[in-house]
């Protein structure tokens, strides 16, 4: 052991609000460096433990638990590198979301616009003629209409599906909002705007909710590179990439 003073469990969970069980959990994980185990077994954490808790839970704000786990665990098995590519992958894919919500405001302004297309042909389009023309399968169409987010008319004596201009313009809404991650709730409100005043206001506002929630996501993330950076600088002040106080293995349970 060092001279550095020596943290229970619970000295690290009430520093984060957590239970003790979810910092034994957190070692377990790699989130946390192994700990050093007293003679009788029990955990031994430092500030090294506290630092790597706090940038955790700062990195899982922005990054989600799943990333913010990867982050910590490789860094802590000795690869910084491949733990700040990590970073970096979030990071891209995040831009990625951004430029498709560009891309699909964009693309939806223009066909909230727009009057219906007109059709291939007269008398309305079959589902699987309307899957050809999107690009999709027939039961997504299908899913689409269960949630309630299209109501093509059924055909008499045979029941099958007629879509007429504006179900295909729907259709093409409700594609070009899921290839966005949009749910289902959030599509709703569009396609009841447009078939109820033909506005697209409520497309507008779920564009810009959703380039809210990222502009928080990203303050979120700046954030915890920033705890991680600190965490960093202490590992390197501490002479080792890991963070590891670790002595003898001891038991688990404790």
């Amino acid at each position: 052991m060092t001279n550095e003073r020596r943290l229970r469990p619970v000295d690290l969970a009430r520093s984060a609000g957590v239970s003790t069980q979810q910092i034994r959990n957190y070692e377990d994980a790699g989130v946390l460096p192994p700990a050093a185990r007293t003679a009788s077994g029990y955990r031994a954490f430092t500030e090294v433990h506290r630092g790597a808790l706090l940038a955790y839970r700062t990195l899982m704000r922005g990054y989600g638990p799943v990333a913010a786990t990867r982050i910590m665990r490789t860094l802590h098995e000795g690869d910084a590198a491949d733990a700040l590519a990590l970073v970096d992958a979030a990071h891209a894919a995040l831009h990625e979301e951004r430029v498709s919500l560009r891309a699909a405001s964009e693309a939806l302004e223009l066909l909230a616009a727009e009057p219906p297309a007109p059709l291939p042909r007269s008398g309305g389009l079959r589902i699987g003629e309307v899957a050809a023309l999107l690009g999709v399968r027939t039961s997504a169409l299908r899913v689409w209409e269960a949630a309630g987010l299209l109501a093509p008319r059924r055909e008499r004596g045979t029941g099958y599906r007629v879509y007429e201009p504006a179900d295909v313009r729907d259709a093409r809404l409700v594609h070009t909002l899921r290839r966005s991650h949009y749910l289902f709730d959030q599509i709703r409100p569009v396609l009841e705007g447009l078939r109820r005043e033909g506005s697209s206001d409520a497309l507008r506002a779920a564009v810009a909710a959703r380039g809210e929630a990222l502009t928080a996501r990203t303050r979120a993330m700046i954030e915890g590179s920033g705890a991680l950076h600190t965490y960093l600088d202490r590992l390197t002040g501490a002479g080792t990439t890991t963070g590891s106080t670790a002595g003898g293995p001891g038991p688990s349970a404790r």
